[in-house]
């Protein structure tokens, strides 16, 4: 194994014929963990510089915040879930197992499908938003070039019939990707990803001109604020928020370290691409929508409905070059390659890594998308907050599961045994879906309440509405303690002697 062979570990027993396994499952070999510091902070750089990140600022000021505010604070939720982003993905790299096939270590070789497939419904609606978005620009771009192309405005389903084409043929496009395979994500992140950072940059620096350089910018920010709301009171939820974009991605990260040539670079590369890059980006939404007041008298928070406006059609085609590629590159790798293994991992030998992707693109119309994107606050308060209760329970669990029951030490032929040790009783590790359940009850009463109410905004919270606002940390801690009290001095540690 060369240098790598005290922090990789291999599969060297064919377990081919057990029902856990396929090739898509398998773990990688040493020949095919290739991606380097740059392939990882690629991937990030891809996932982040997009649609849903620019609006992410605009919203918080939109809550009351102000600008710096909101960029301390997604910054500051960056680098909190960088670390079980880090952590997660260590098992990834050691061991070259993905995401459900880890959870098989913890919740057992059945149980480990309960939050593969909580982690798989939350990527299908966000499959489902980024097309929906994705398909936005490629609508605004036709529009541009061909004026004809408006003239299907039958409405359906409170959309125009052109909005509906261009998002199918966006969702056509990706099906086409996901049938190149995980490689193809690859290759997709590091050509796409300076480009992203070029259209940012370029988009930036024609706000800041426009609107009389980047001090009226900021200081026009204010009218982006639809109230001036005290900081402390709008700050832990919009951490939550904050901390929960990326709370899906910290559970199923060794779906992509498992490729990975070394633990330096599964950490340099997370830690260089991921805090700087959505912080930046973020900026980038908050700072060009607030030039559009100045500019065009109007707060414009979407930059497909800026483009809109714009004359050159030269300008236009570039613009929405970048949207869509920036739409794609997130979704194909932050909403499709999880699902797609942990879809697979319900039945390995029936469904493959390209079915489980079919069956997402799928559900992520099923989701209705338009629906989940139709206020800011039930975009953060609702959607972000609420997934959030769930991954942080299952971060929990899984972190205390391998770095404090296990030391870091797994039996790596045992994951696809299913009358090894990780079958506990009939498959479940019951304490783990106890902890699960525990969990998760404290912030159920204050989602459904957040769920119920218009924009997502409680009007005298409580302390469940409390407890909700701190959703994935509340979950997290509770997860971690409960599932070491139940672990502890059980037959999960003696395991791997």
């Amino acid at each position: 194994m060369g240098d790598n062979s005290e922090e990789f570990v291999e599969l060297n027993e064919d377990v081919s014929a057990s029902p856990l396994w396929n090739h898509d499952l398998a773990p990688t070999t040493i020949e095919q963990r290739t991606w380097s510091t740059w392939n990882i902070a690629a991937l990030w750089i891809g996932m982040s510089v997009v649609i849903t990140t620019y609006m992410l600022g605009g919203g918080f000021i939109a809550q009351g915040m102000t600008w710096w505010q909101a960029m301390l604070t997604i910054l500051l939720g960056n680098c909190i879930v960088l670390i079980p982003m880090v952590l997660n993905a260590h098992a990834g790299t050691k061991y070259g197992i993905s995401f459900p096939v880890l959870l098989r270590a913890s919740f057992g070789t059945k149980g480990a499908n309960i939050p593969a497939v909580l982690r798989a419904i939350v990527a299908c609606g966000w499959f489902g938003i980024q097309t929906w978005i994705g398909g936005t620009a490629i609508d605004a771009l036709l529009t541009a070039v061909w004026p004809g192309w408006a003239s299907f405005d039958s409405v359906i389903a409170g959309n125009p019939l052109h909005t509906w084409i261009s998002f199918f043929l966006f969702w056509i496009i990706q099906v086409v990707i996901i049938l190149r395979g995980i490689e193809g994500i690859k290759h997709l992140e590091s050509w796409g990803s300076p480009l992203l950072l070029l259209g940012g940059l370029a988009l930036l620096i024609w706000a800041s001109n426009a609107a009389g350089g980047i001090g009226s910018v900021l200081s026009g920010t204010a009218a982006l604020q639809k109230a001036h709301g005290d900081f402390w009171t709008l700050f832990p939820a919009a951490l939550t928020a904050s901390v929960g974009y990326w709370a899906t991605l910290s559970l199923n990260i060794p779906d992509f370290t498992r490729y990975a040539r070394s633990q330096r670079s599964q950490v340099l590369g997370q830690a260089l691409g991921l805090p700087l890059t959505m912080t930046a980006f973020a900026f980038i939404g908050v700072a060009v929508t607030s030039a559009t007041v100045i500019i065009y008298g109007e707060a414009i928070a979407d930059p497909v409905q800026l483009i809109k406006k714009f004359d050159n059609r030269a300008v236009i085609l570039f613009a929405m070059l970048i949207i869509f590629i920036a739409q794609l590159t997130t979704n194909m790798a932050a909403n499709v390659v999880s699902p797609s293994n942990d879809l697979s991992n319900l039945n390995p030998k029936r469904i493959s890594y390209v079915t489980g992707g079919l069956i997402t693109a799928v559900i992520g119309i099923v989701m209705m998308p338009w629906q989940l994107m139709s206020s800011m606050g039930a975009y953060i308060f609702t959607w972000l907050i609420g997934y959030s209760g769930l991954m942080g329970a299952i971060g929990g669990i899984l972190i205390c599961d391998y770095f404090v029951i296990r030391r870091c030490e797994l039996k790596l032929a045992e994951l696809f045994r299913t009358d090894g040790i990780y079958s506990y009783s009939g498959g479940f590790n019951w304490r783990a879906v106890a902890a699960l359940v525990i969990a998760v009850a404290p912030v159920v009463p204050g989602f459904l309440r957040a769920a119920t109410t218009a924009g997502g905004v409680v009007a005298d919270p409580g302390l469940l509405d409390a407890l909700y606002t701190y959703a994935w940390f509340v979950t997290f801690a509770v997860g971690f303690v409960v599932y070491f009290l139940l672990m502890h001095n059980t037959r999960g540690r003696a395991q791997n002697k």
